[in-house]
């Protein structure tokens, strides 16, 4: 009788790796609504497997024009799996009271692409849960707009990048191209397995 429930505990646990390991992190387990929308997203759905980089981001800041750099850096690596999260934030006092005009700003000015969520705090105890998740990663919090955090696909390694470091950045790039080239490599592994 041991044998057999040690047996059938066995493969209960055997079952249910598959949904613990298809489960997302603190960073990606929520939903979060979309800007200028009632719509949310839930992000682990959407966005699980893939290299995100999380962004607080401002439309009267004067770091605003990377929104530029942001969306050709999306626009080149998206295909490689790359994942850009835009959450705007007045938490600098930066950005307008309005989602509407948010919106204008960041997907007819700057042609934003990515995804782009409602207006949160990103700081302090008011802070969004993603970004609770990567200060407590980190242990950095976004001390201005456009903090930069490269998340790894499997959300265990996080790189915070301050604000002056522009989408474009040597080395910025290369802990992005980084990321990517061991999502790649994991990724036959883990078809392989299914």
């Amino acid at each position: 009788m041991k044998t057999w429930l040690s047996a059938a505990a066995f493969a209960a646990t055997m079952l249910a790796m598959p949904v613990m390991a298809g489960q997302c992190g603190d960073i990606l387990g929520h939903s979060m609504q979309q800007l200028n929308s009632r719509e949310s997203v839930d992000l682990c759905d959407s966005y699980k497997g893939k290299t995100i980089l999380v962004v607080n981001t401002a439309s009267k800041c004067g770091f605003t024009k990377q929104f530029e750099g942001l969306e050709a850096l999306y626009q080149q690596y998206q295909d490689k799996g790359l994942v850009i999260l835009g959450f705007p934030s007045d938490s600098f006092k930066q950005e307008y009271d309005d989602a509407e005009k948010t919106a204008e700003v960041c997907y007819l000015t700057y042609g934003v692409k990515f995804p782009m969520f409602a207006s949160s705090k990103v700081k302090g105890d008011q802070a969004n849960p993603v970004f609770k998740a990567l200060i407590a990663k980190t242990g950095e919090s976004p001390s201005w707009n456009f903090n930069k955090y490269l998340v790894s696909a499997d959300e265990q390694t996080v790189k915070h990048f301050g604000s002056r470091t522009a989408p474009d950045d040597k080395a910025f790039i290369a802990e992005l191209e980084k990321m990517l080239a061991a999502n790649a490599g994991a990724e036959p592994a883990a078809k392989s397995g299914e």
